[in-house]
Formats: structure tokens, sequence, C-alpha cells
């Protein structure tokens, strides 16, 4: 059984897995970000459990990783050779991809969350066999991923698709980007429990409604720029918020997207659920390893 060794490091959270060439998670564990960690504390934890999931893969599923898939919270630099996620204040420039190689000895590829969502969503997901499509995560961070005429979009730096930044609220909550407004300082996690004082996870109607209405706003704006017809929506907000969140954003985008190709553009949930980031970073694993390969050849 060929296997790699996923990885989906967000703002609350590290998850390490075990997927398939057939994109199936078949192990996984998950780690609690300690904010008061330092830099090196937090990739110690996440090693361990790095440690732990090979050594599962060995053990429990009689094979051995081929490869490290990584998918990260933004920005990064291409291939995660360093990680500067806006919620993990401790890793700035931190040297991601170098600290893995050495911690597991197998060649690590990685890219954004929300691209790696996007890859894992085209694969085996809701937008499997659509050619046009972003793909978002809503969480602790908010980004994107955007694939046009079947092409991953990568941009200058790697970082194309950062939806999360762009500005819903003109003048509103300072984000920590430095911007006003942006989607992120306004329908993210932390930004609602800022505003609302309660836990994204003990929501009000009201605030599933102006969520699902902001996250809207954003991508009839990406609909409208790029002909997109679909975007699929994932993270621990939007799919916590369900129907509510996904009604109201529809709405939004119904009355936003009136230029004749953008009609009708839809926003659903993402099928791959809370499997997307770790089948999403195998499929950022895969696709690095296929490519090398192609090279040597």
């Amino acid at each position: 059984m060929d296997l790699a060794l996923s990885i989906d490091i967000g703002g609350t959270k590290f998850a390490v897995g075990l997927v398939t060439r057939n994109g199936e998670l078949i192990d996984r564990t998950t780690v609690l970000v300690d904010h008061r960690d330092s830099a090196d504390d937090l990739f110690d934890e996440l090693h361990q459990a790095v440690i732990a999931q090979m050594t599962r893969a060995v053990e429990h599923h009689g094979a051995t990783p081929s490869v490290v898939g990584v998918a990260c919270a933004g920005p990064i630099t291409r291939n995660v050779e360093t990680v500067s996620p806006l919620n993990i204040a401790q890793w700035r420039d931190y040297p991601l991809r170098e600290r893995l190689e050495h911690a597991t000895g197998l060649p690590v590829f990685g890219d954004g969350d929300a691209k790696a969502l996007a890859l894992a969503e085209g694969w085996l997901g809701a937008a499997r066999g659509v050619d046009n499509f972003m793909a978002m995560v809503v969480s602790t961070g908010i980004g994107g991923g955007i694939v046009l005429n079947g092409q991953l979009l990568d941009g200058e730096s790697g970082n194309a698709g950062h939806i999360g930044h762009v500005i819903v609220e003109p003048n509103g909550r300072r984000c920590a980007c430095g911007g006003r407004g942006c989607l992120e300082a306004e329908a993210s996690g932390p930004a609602i429990e800022a505003i609302t004082g309660r836990p994204p996870s003990q929501p009000t109607y009201e605030i599933m409604v102006r969520t699902g209405r902001l996250v809207g706003r954003g991508v009839a704006s990406v609909c409208n720029l790029l002909d997109l017809k679909l975007v699929c929506v994932g993270g621990s907000v939007a799919l916590g918020f369900g129907a509510t969140f996904f009604n109201s954003a529809q709405r939004t985008l119904d009355e936003l997207c009136g230029l004749e190709f953008s009609k009708k553009a839809r926003i659903v949930p993402a099928r791959l659920a809370d499997e997307g980031g770790l089948v999403g970073a195998s499929a950022v694993g895969w696709r690095g390893l296929n490519r090398s390969v192609s090279v040597n050849y």
C-alpha cells in the first residue's frame, strides 16, 4: 500500500494522517496549538505526531509512507520552504520544509491549506469534473484556492486565492495583515468571538447569517472577476454554521452576481468535510512526487 504522510497546519490545531493513493484517509491524530509555546516547541509537538503516524503506518497498516504532503495556513513561500501563518505568531518565516525533511527522511511538498482543499475537492469532492471553481476554508483563518481551466493558480509567490484579505467591510475591523475590513477580520472564528464575545461554536442565528452574507460578498467579487460558477467551502466555522450560513451566502451571491456569466453561481459545502485538509495535503504530496519523477526521467 502506497501512503502519503499528510499534515494540515491550522491556527488552532495540527492534524497528521495517512492517506492512500486513492485518497482514503486511513489514520490520523490531532495536536492542539498552544500559543504560549516557542516556535521550536510547537514544531516538537508536530514532530511527535508525525513520528506517531509513521509508526502506525508500519505497525498497523504494514506500509511506509513515501512522501510528506503539507497544507498550511498562509502566507507561505513556495513548497512551504518557510511559513508565516497569521494565526501562529511564533512561526514567522519558519523553515518548515527543512525541519520536516530532517524529521522524516522523506521528500516534502507543501502548499496553502485552501489550495490543497481545492485539489482535494476537484479530485474527490464537490468540484469533481469541474474545470473552473474556488475552494475556501472558513475557520480560524479564511483562505482560498482557485482552479481555472483545470489548473490550480499559484501566483507570483504561490499565495494566489487568498480571499480572506478581500475587503468586505470598508473601514471595518483591523486585520492581522494590517488592513481593515478584510473577510478574515470580520468572519473568521477569532473575529466572531471578538465581535460577539461568544465562541464560534455557540453562534446566534444573527451571526451565522452575517457571516454567510460577508463570505457571499467576497465570493461574489471573485465569481464576477474570474467567471466562476462554483465555490465549495470547508472549515469549522462554515461547516459548523451549516445551512443557515450557506443559505445566507447563496442569497448574497444571487443579489451580487448579476452578470450573464456569473448568474446562478453556487456556494456549497465542501464534500470532504473534516477530511478535506488531510486529503488535500496528500494531493499536494502525490502531485509533487509525480512531478519530481517526471523531471528525473
